[in-house]
């Protein structure tokens, strides 16, 4: 029973992961980590171990990803923030769809205001510019951490099948 749960978090994690609702990764880690504690062998603490440096391993690489990226395009975080937002509200304007369709008009917005701001003679053109090299790095990020969080959830599923 222990394993169906867990299995079952671990798989809306991954959702999570791709459509951005949930913290997805960490309920993949709290999962896993639960299953650890309650199974309690040296080897399910093993498995655990190596599944949580992988979620982090993920985790750091989409906010290395995102933050690298963005800054060297001179992307602010507040234009992801309003994003963010943007994404959110969205997801509830437009279910599901909204996030995907209303995360670049936002940055895109946000972008657009702010170069608009210091007198640039071309802001839209330069927003999209802005707003595609955050969509890059944010979707680049977003497959790292995916990469790493399938890599965990395999390497549960696997101690589980080999009945650790």
């Amino acid at each position: 029973m222990l394993n169906a749960i867990v299995g079952i978090a671990v798989v809306v994690g991954l959702l999570g992961i791709v459509i951005p609702v949930l913290p997805g990764t960490i309920l993949i880690a709290l999962a896993i980590l639960a299953w650890g504690v309650v199974t309690g062998t040296p080897a399910a603490w093993l498995i655990t171990a190596i599944c949580l440096v992988l979620l982090a391993g993920g985790m750091t690489l989409t906010w290395y990803l995102t933050t690298h990226r963005t800054r060297a395009a001179g992307v602010p975080g507040s234009s992801l923030v309003v994003a963010g937002i943007a994404g959110i509200i969205g997801f509830f304007v437009v279910p599901v769809v909204g996030l995907l369709l209303f995360f670049p008009l936002g940055l895109f917005v946000a972008e657009y205001v702010r170069i608009h701001r210091i007198g640039d003679p071309s802001p839209a053109s330069r927003a999209w510019t802005s707003a595609l090299v955050a969509l890059k790095a944010t979707g680049l990020g977003m497959i790292g951490e995916l990469a790493l969080a399938l890599a965990a959830a395999g390497t549960w599923l696997g101690a589980v099948l080999n009945g650790v």
